[in-house]
């Protein structure tokens, strides 16, 4: 077992969980359920991950990231990933200037709308790589670099990437590599029969709700380095490389069913951000150390991406998800 938890972060968990409970309220003024992805997009946030998500056009994914930019009291910037969309689009592009009274001229860096603290990516597939590729090392090391200068990105920092399932025409799937850098893939479904009725009667009518402002920027950083702080039996460590590992053919016995369904397994940053999510969901419900449940819980977020299914698997319609679930049941 780590060291235990001290009496300072003990209050701050406490504030923390009545903060995600304001939190949730706000944005429950504007968006009608979604309360697990809603969840997950918190616990990511405050693990200082990123998300991919995955949905058809019309669920309010961008209203919903908004949404929650506004009550965290955050910069939101979205865009709009095209074919023809540039690096520099992204990043931002140097300028020549010229002095009014010097007339000297000297290049002046123009920052790009990646320069916020929660960035929308929207259609992320539809950009080629090279595009993509520049989101990416963002994202890993909080920085961009144009003609040898690093400019740091404002913290906190958060990219929520969308993809849609449907069109697949014209895209660029995200290579596994770079898929590997989410912590969570998420699928947005479609409203229930309820839901679609408060959310048809709310956006029709002349309801505006009035948003506040929960937390500040340096509140979001301390609850960020709380998290990492959260203490971790030794047990629950074991079980979430257990879990990882179980994925891997390489490490499975030759008479295991799993061998002939998964080409490629997660790797260890799989390991690392169910740790860290168990330790979110724990402080968001005001307790001091995460269990195994907790990170039974992010399992399907966590590995869909990183788990490539075999040629096989694919031909018998075994997803990710079936191979997620089976590993589920024999990791004990």
């Amino acid at each position: 077992m780590e060291k235990s938890i001290d009496k300072n972060d003990i209050q701050l968990v406490e504030k923390l969980k009545q903060s995600i409970s304001e939190i949730k309220s706000e944005i429950s003024k504007v968006i009608i359920g979604q309360d697990e992805i809603i969840d997950n997009l918190l616990i990511s946030l405050f693990s200082k991950g990123h998300c991919l998500l995955v949905g058809v056009p019309g669920l309010a994914k961008t209203l919903l990231i908004r949404t929650v930019a506004e009550v965290l009291d955050l910069k939101f910037s979205r865009i709009q990933f095209t074919p023809d969309l540039m690096p520099s689009d992204i990043t931002g592009t140097e300028i020549l200037e010229e002095d009014q009274v010097s007339k000297k001229r000297s290049f002046k860096f123009i920052h790009g709308p990646v320069f916020a603290n929660i960035i929308l990516a929207d259609e992320i597939n539809r950009t080629p790589p090279k595009t993509q590729a520049a989101l990416l090392e963002a994202m890993q090391e909080h920085k961009v670099t144009a003609a040898g200068t690093s400019y740091r990105l404002d913290e906190p920092f958060f990219v929520l990437a969308t993809q849609n399932p449907i069109e697949q025409e014209g895209t660029y799937p995200l290579p596994e590599a770079q898929l590997d850098r989410f912590m969570f893939n998420l699928w947005l479904d479609y409203p229930s029969y309820d839901e679609e009725i408060k959310i048809i009667k709310s956006t029709t009518s002349d309801y505006k709700p009035s948003l506040q402002k929960v937390i500040s920027k340096n509140s979001i950083e301390s609850y960020q380095d709380l998290v990492r702080r959260v203490p971790v039996a030794e047990n629950v460590i074991e079980y979430a490389v257990k879990l990882v590992k179980a994925t891997r053919p390489g490490s499975l016995p030759e008479n295991d069913v799993l061998k002939n369904l998964v080409n490629w397994g997660a790797g260890p940053r799989a390991s690392q951000y169910l740790i860290l999510a168990a330790k979110a969901k724990a402080v968001f419900e005001g307790r001091y150390s995460p269990r195994i449940d907790d990170v039974r819980m992010f399992a399907l977020p966590v590995l869909r991406h990183r788990i490539i299914p075999t040629f096989n698997a694919e031909a018998e319609g075994i997803s990710s998800v079936d191979i997620i679930t089976r590993v589920l049941e024999k990791t004990n």
